[in-house]
């Protein structure tokens, strides 16, 4: 199984559809001074339908420690929220792709998952230390979970048309918020199914007057032990109570 999200940013509305999402990772940043003004709002929409949120930044040429502390003060983030690298300027080469990535951790990766968003160019001709932090985000506009890569990866965007689609490598959106806290989810203890109440048919017993008893119905009694005729019950007989 998998889970389906979108990424969103100042392109989509305050409110964009739900429907249909597991996820929603917002654009919050760009370089070291632009912020996304429909973030809060978009978050908010995200948060209201329940979707896990996560935040990238559009990382630019120039400081990369700048840059990370700018997104983590301007992001608006709770604890546990994914935080991503967009990695798309060509300026920016893989030596500061990772010295962003590993600022990004120092400030927030106690606290956030830290990951990084490429092309498949980027990650197969760009990239030379395979370093994507604790999440490769992978775009790739073709079926989705298969892009063509041989790395892991955890999401991919498969598609840019009407919007970016993404697709996450989770079973279940529980197993996704999971992995963004850190925590597992505890499976629940085995329980036994307590053994049915049976009860021994005595002299002068009719069906119907067990079922007073016991506070059940006749029919019930007659499907749950397949009694073909209920005014004929033997001294002896067990009948299984429900």
């Amino acid at each position: 199984m998998t889970v389906y999200g979108q990424d969103w940013a100042s392109y989509q509305p305050d409110n964009p559809s739900t429907t249909g999402l597991d996820f929603a990772f917002i654009k919050a940043t760009e370089g070291a001074s632009y912020i996304n003004p429909r973030m809060a709002a978009q978050v908010a929409t995200a948060r209201a339908a329940g979707l896990v949120v996560g935040f990238y930044h559009f990382v630019r040429a120039g400081d990369m420690k700048a840059q990370a502390a700018f997104f983590v003060d301007k992001a608006v983030s709770v604890e546990g929220d994914p935080l991503f690298l967009d990695w798309e300027d060509a300026g920016v080469s893989c030596a500061q792709k990772d010295e962003f990535l590993a600022e990004v951790k120092r400030l927030r990766g106690a606290t956030h998952r830290v990951g990084l968003y490429c092309n498949q160019d980027y990650w197969l001709n760009r990239d030379t230390t395979s370093n994507a932090g604790d999440a490769l985000w992978i775009a790739d506009y073709v079926t989705p979970g298969a892009p063509r890569i041989e790395a892991k990866w955890l999401f991919h965007q498969y598609t840019d048309k009407p919007l970016d689609k993404d697709l996450g490598a989770f079973a279940d959106k529980a197993a996704l918020r999971a992995w963004c806290t850190g925590t597992e989810t505890a499976p629940k203890p085995a329980t036994k199914k307590p053994a049915a109440k049976v009860y021994v048919v005595k002299s002068g017993d009719t069906l119907s007057a067990i079922a007073d008893k016991h506070k059940t119905t006749v029919a019930k009694l007659v499907k749950a032990n397949n009694i073909k005729h209920p005014d004929r019950i033997t001294v002896g007989q067990r009948i299984k109570l429900v």
